[in-house]
């Protein structure tokens, strides 16, 4: 699971710095798209998870997670959108701090 955790951190990075690198124009679009795939993805998961939990959602296919994003606006950037709305929900796994996995913590 490292390799696929490695990935899909990367994957959610690279994301990440596509959206901020939108012309401004589509900033609000984009940005709405992936506050409601964050929103599905705390319904899916809840409050308290791992990041291990959410690559492994990720890794099981993204498709509607990308169908949100679709319906949300996203335009052509849809990937874009669910990789920059998983990295920001990994931001609040409680094995997950500063863009690293912390170990032996509940």
């Amino acid at each position: 699971m490292a390799f696929e955790l490695e990935s899909a951190l990367y994957q959610w990075r690279e994301g990440e710095e596509r959206l901020r690198g939108a012309p401004p124009l589509e900033q609000f679009d984009l940005e709405r798209a992936a506050a409601a795939v964050g929103d599905e993805l705390r319904r899916r998961l809840g409050s308290s998870f791992t990041v291990i939990e959410l690559a492994v959602l990720y890794t099981r296919g993204t498709e509607w997670a990308e169908a949100l994003a679709a319906r949300n606006r996203a335009g052509t950037d849809t990937s874009a959108v669910v990789d920059a709305a998983f990295g920001r929900y990994a931001g609040e796994a409680k094995d997950f701090a500063g863009g690293r996995l912390r170990r032996g913590e509940d």
